[in-house]
């Protein structure tokens, strides 16, 4: 059975496309919109949310776990780190991207596009950037010299870290400066290039 990343655009389902290329693992990618839902993609995400990801009897909907499923998978060992004290700061950055920085730019798009309209609340984008804003301090503090999110090589980390920060400046957020450097120079890498023609972005 082919490995399929069922995605849309550069939601969250852009990080998992991005690992897989960076992995090279052989997989199809499927886009999805409202008009190409099908019964069939309903049984795999009934919640009708991408990304899903399926090979042979498994399934995973969560971006992050797909991204490090592509890492361990791929024959590039570099791209989750194997060394104990490393892999813990991996977890720690991984667990801080989903956790405190996405967090409040997701609620910013819940209730900007998400949600249906009578639930959402723009009194809710004031305390998102609150938080987003805080966040950005804490993530100065966690890159030393801001070349990686870990140490001194690319892992999948990057993937989610600088996707998460693209997101953020989509959603016209005030990034510092350097952080804005550090995503143009990972969505310069080859396998984004790549990602990016494949939805064409």
């Amino acid at each position: 059975m082919t490995a399929i990343l069922y995605g849309n655009g550069q939601s969250r389902s852009f990080r998992c496309l991005w690992a897989l290329n960076e992995a090279n693992i052989p997989f199809e990618y499927q886009g999805i919109d409202r008009e190409s839902i099908s019964e069939a993609f309903i049984k795999l995400s009934p919640h009708m949310k991408v990304p899903i990801f399926t090979s042979q009897d498994l399934h995973i909907s969560e971006s992050a776990a797909i991204v490090n499923y592509a890492g361990n998978l791929s024959q590039d060992r570099s791209l989750i780190p194997a060394d104990v004290a490393v892999r813990a700061q991996y977890d720690d950055i991984c667990y801080f991207v989903m956790t405190e920085l996405e967090q409040p730019l997701w609620t910013i798009g819940k209730h900007r596009f998400a949600l249906p309209e009578e639930y959402r609340h723009e009194v809710m984008f004031d305390t998102a950037t609150f938080e987003f804003d805080k966040a950005q301090q804490a993530l100065a503090f966690k890159l030393d010299d801001g070349n990686f999110a870990v140490g001194d090589t690319f892992t999948m980390a990057d993937v989610l870290l600088a996707h998460t920060l693209n997101w953020a400046e989509r959603f016209k957020m005030n990034l510092e400066p350097a952080f804005f450097d550090y995503r143009d120079r990972m969505y310069a890498r080859p396998a984004c290039q790549q990602s990016l023609r494949q939805i064409g972005a």
